[in-house]
């Protein structure tokens, strides 16, 4: 899934054994949650949840949406902001302020989605690859 998608193609290679490693970096890192969506036993969705404990807004502990997918074919049936809605309620009960993520700034069906959702675009992001 995560090379399902036109930015997908170009920057992720299935079969990489880099991606076991990352699996189990997250898998033991108790701020970090690798949630997957299953649908009839197959594989339909995932995202990573991150949790971040932060000296601003007041001690705050934010968490941090990464890698949200969901299968081509499961897309446009709820699944998508299912996952949303669950990673902000998981999110509040560990005792979130805030809830944020980056998305790609050519996704605008993504933007409309997630602001459908109501999030608000309030920050420009910047990354440095290395």
């Amino acid at each position: 899934m995560l090379a399902d998608d036109h930015l997908g193609a170009q920057r992720e290679a299935p079969g990489d054994p880099a991606y076991l490693r990352a699996f189990e970096a997250i898998d033991a890192d108790p701020g970090q949650l690798l949630v997957v969506a299953e649908r009839d036993g197959d594989v339909v969705g995932t995202l990573q949840l991150t949790f971040i404990p932060g000296l601003s807004r007041r001690g705050a502990t934010r968490a941090l949406v990464e890698g949200v997918r969901v299968r081509s074919d499961q897309r446009g049936g709820g699944l998508g902001a299912a996952l949303m809605e669950w990673a902000v309620e998981e999110s509040r009960r560990r005792g979130c302020t805030l809830v944020q993520f980056t998305s790609d700034a050519s996704r605008t069906r993504a933007h409309r989605f997630y602001e459908r959702l109501g999030f608000e675009a309030t920050h420009l992001g910047f990354k440095l690859p290395l």
